[in-house]
């Protein structure tokens, strides 16, 4: 499980949301190996008086969330911050503007289809 939540500007962010989801979730599941029936995106646009950052970002300055189950290696989860890193720059953004956050949390946190995510049968491995 991966829920994927990111911010930017609202021009900015509607320009580029379908290409941006597609990639998101390119990278994800080639990274984490999930199936591809499983993207969770949502998409905050932010207004300029409400999307605030330091001078040296630009107006495609965008944050990347992404909560899952832990259970990933180090590698595999730097592996899924570099495709991003790599496969965003395809949209004119460059990397001093892309931010990403990894949350990890145990499947006992989570509630899905009205269980606890441990008591969940997955069709994927998290344990990678």
């Amino acid at each position: 499980m991966a829920q994927v939540k990111v911010y930017g500007s609202h021009d900015f962010l509607t320009s580029i949301q379908a290409q941006l989801s597609d990639i998101i979730h390119s990278c994800i599941v080639d990274s984490l190996q999930l199936p591809p029936d499983k993207r969770f995106h949502r998409f905050f646009r932010m207004k300029p008086e409400d999307f605030i950052y330091p001078s040296d970002r630009t107006e495609k300055y965008t944050i990347i969330e992404i909560s899952m189950f832990e259970g990933r290696s180090v590698e595999v989860k730097k592996e899924l911050i570099r495709l991003l890193f790599d496969r965003i720059s395809t949209l004119g953004i460059g990397i001093n503007d892309i931010e990403i956050t990894i949350f990890e949390t145990p499947k006992s946190s989570w509630g899905i289809r009205g269980l606890p995510g441990d008591e969940l049968q997955l069709n994927y491995k998290v344990n990678l």
